[in-house]
């Protein structure tokens, strides 16, 4: 009996790979909807470890998909759907070149419907593994909600990723669970705590204008995307607002009759919710003060008492840092972006408002008595009160990164700004360099220490050391005659002290027996420190040739890699290094 063998490329990498063009033929879709089924249910190319055997043996480089990710597309429900579509395309076509506008407007009203609730499910299947992917999906829902009308984007997607939005930073201001935030050129970086996941996004700067001219970026890609991250969004908000009490869509209370009267309500709800300064209806208002004592008490299962003290510490700073702004009336001034203010502002327990001509939802106004702070991003005002602070917005961002309140003497009207840091920088990170300031802001005991009076210190302290040499040399002097007096009165001492050669020689004797009987203590061997650095040297170098062949590439990147962070580095401490001096010199002069 003759044992056959399997045929080449039959087992093994080229039986587990497929190419993109064999994809489209098997699952029979043009590219474009093969696409968009791969960005909703996730799929992506594969890199394979030997690609000559993953392409059978066919030259160039190809697009190569899993063979099992394929199948796994062929039982979508999606792809049947995106046939109806195609059919319904070819319909609405002839009638239209039949001039049949009755049975045009009757495929309209009955065309085909995507839904992707089952894939959400699919690819989620907790609430905890949707939060954990949230991060892509709001700062893709917040970028297309500040795009006006652009072709290859339905006309309702940017209204609906607006709603979404705004609904979803409602949630995190009734949940209080901002933790950081960053103004960058890119926009806002804000990062909250969600059901013990850590969600961070961007909220880009809104401009009044189309944000790309050139072709150079698909937003048809980016709209299919966009399509399952609202759905996504809409079921996290579902889930955020009933685990917070609250009505969902969001609903509040206090509606003025006469604003009420002059517009349709549903506009006039819409645009009250995207005040942000509104609070929304609970469902059970007992439960909401048994939840957070729930939250607080959890720690107390910790077995370690470390652990314990280290989480009881947090826990306490978290609660401080959710009442920052309790007590504070904040007006905020015209020319200064409201959403993003309003937002961290009300997240942290402060009342905020604006003037009532530029956007609905203002609660006091500016000639209010009791308005702690006004926030003014101008170099100065013709009508001042004595009674509150009038300090830049960037007194705000960073009270929140060093979780206290700043005092307002270096963020006052028309002062000059110190360094916004970012909170995100990764400390324990190794080969970094860390600003002075950034370390203030990391460590509570540097903080003490002011910066700009140690420049100071440093100016008078130059001018100290002269005086002190100056010193220094008249001191010198007296210590020179007070030692020429006491070698005086030491030849004197000496002169009185002198015995006979026999007695010296009976002592000597006695001391020499007395050195053999005491035990003498040990020299330490001193090591040569240039040969310990040889020693060293060497070794590392016998390290590095044991590496195996096959990773001493990978070592070479990473030792150009950290060489080129070293450099980085160097060259960052000397720029301050000059700025701290010229500084000095400024100082020095004044």
């Amino acid at each position: 009996m003759v044992v056959r063998g399997k045929k080449k490329y039959q087992v093994g990498e080229g039986a587990q790979f497929i190419t993109r063009r064999a994809a489209l033929r098997k699952l029979q879709l043009t590219l474009n909807d093969f696409r968009k089924v791969c960005i909703l249910k996730g799929i992506y190319p594969r890199e394979p470890r030997n690609r000559k055997r993953a392409q059978k043996g066919e030259p160039g480089i190809k697009t190569l998909y899993h063979k099992k990710d394929i199948q796994f597309l062929m039982h979508e429900p999606i792809l049947l759907k995106l046939r109806d579509y195609k059919i319904f395309n070819r319909k609405i076509g002839r009638a239209k070149a039949m001039r049949d506008f009755a049975k045009v407007r009757r495929y309209l009203n009955n065309h085909p419907t995507l839904k992707l609730d089952h894939i959400v499910k699919e690819r989620y299947p907790t609430f905890i593994d949707a939060l954990r992917d949230l991060d892509d999906c709001l700062t893709l829902c917040f970028l297309f909600s500040t795009f006006p009308s652009l072709p290859h984007i339905p006309r309702d997607q940017s209204l609906l990723c607006r709603r979404l939005t705004i609904e979803f930073l409602h949630a995190v201001i009734a949940a209080k669970a901002l933790r950081k935030v960053f103004v960058s050129i890119k926009g806002y970086y804000y990062q909250a705590e969600l059901g013990g996941q850590t969600v961070t996004w961007i909220v880009p700067h809104h401009f009044c204008f189309e944000p790309q001219a050139k072709n150079e970026v698909d937003f048809k890609v980016m709209s299919t995307f966009v399509e399952f991250y609202i759905v996504m969004l809409g079921f996290v908000n579902y889930r955020l607002y009933h685990s917070l009490n609250l009505h969902y869509p969001p609903k509040f209370t206090n509606i003025g009759n006469l604003e009420k009267a002059l517009v349709d309500e549903e506009a006039f709800a819409s645009e009250r919710i995207s005040a942000l300064n509104v609070s929304l209806v609970s469902l059970n208002p007992s439960q909401a003060v048994q939840d957070e004592e729930t939250e607080i008490d959890n720690f107390s299962n910790e077995a370690d008492s470390s652990k314990m003290e280290a989480a009881r510490v947090e826990a306490e700073k978290i609660r401080k840092l959710k009442t920052l702004f309790s007590g504070k009336k904040i007006f905020i001034n015209r020319e200064v972006p409201r959403e993003p203010l309003v937002f961290i502002i009300r997240c942290f327990g402060g009342e905020v408002s604006w003037n009532k001509s530029l956007f609905i939802g203002a609660t006091f106004d500016e000639e209010d008595e009791t308005i702690t702070h006004q926030i003014v991003d101008r170099p100065q005002m013709d009508k001042q009160y004595i009674s509150r602070f009038y300090v830049q917005p960037q007194w705000i961002f960073d009270s929140v990164n060093s979780k206290e309140l700043l005092p307002v003497e270096k963020y006052l009207m028309g002062a000059v700004l110190p360094p916004h840091l970012s909170p995100f920088t990764d400390a324990q990170q190794d080969q970094t360099y860390i600003p002075p300031e950034e370390r203030a802001l990391m460590d509570p005991d540097y903080k003490l220490n002011d910066l700009e009076t140690d420049l100071e210190k440093k100016a008078v302290d130059d001018d100290e050391e002269e005086s002190e040499d100056e010193e220094e040399k008249s001191d010198n002097d007296d210590q020179s005659e007070e030692s020429n007096e006491e070698t005086e009165e030491d030849k004197e001492d000496a002169d009185d002290d002198v015995q006979t050669p026999v007695e010296n020689e009976k002592k000597q004797a006695q001391l020499q027996k007395k050195k053999k009987m005491m035990v003498k203590v040990g020299e330490i061997t001193k090591e040569n420190p240039w040969e310990e650095a040889q020693r060293q040297k060497q070794e590392y170098r016998l390290r590095e040739k044991m590496i195996k062949k096959k990773h001493r590439n990978l070592y070479r990147s990473m030792m150009k890699s950290r060489e080129e962070r070293r450099k980085a580095v160097w060259l960052l401490r000397k720029k301050r290094r000059i700025h701290d001096d010229n500084k000095k010199r400024e100082t020095k002069a004044a």
